[in-house]
């Protein structure tokens, strides 16, 4: 799964946990993690966004 943090650009649309969060944000591929109230935090995406063949 993928893992990022605070700044860095998203390599894969999906819900992402906060390391040591309940909480659950959805990011988007292409665009930076934004900031956080606690400074750099690093997520671990927890379910990848599914897409229908068109």
């Amino acid at each position: 799964m993928a893992r990022v943090k605070t700044g860095q650009v998203v390599p894969q649309s999906g819900q992402y946990r906060p390391v040591g969060s309940r909480t659950e944000v959805t990011l988007v591929q292409g665009k930076r993690v934004p900031p956080t109230a606690n400074g750099t935090t690093k997520f671990v995406m927890v379910d990848p966004t599914k897409h229908k063949n068109r």
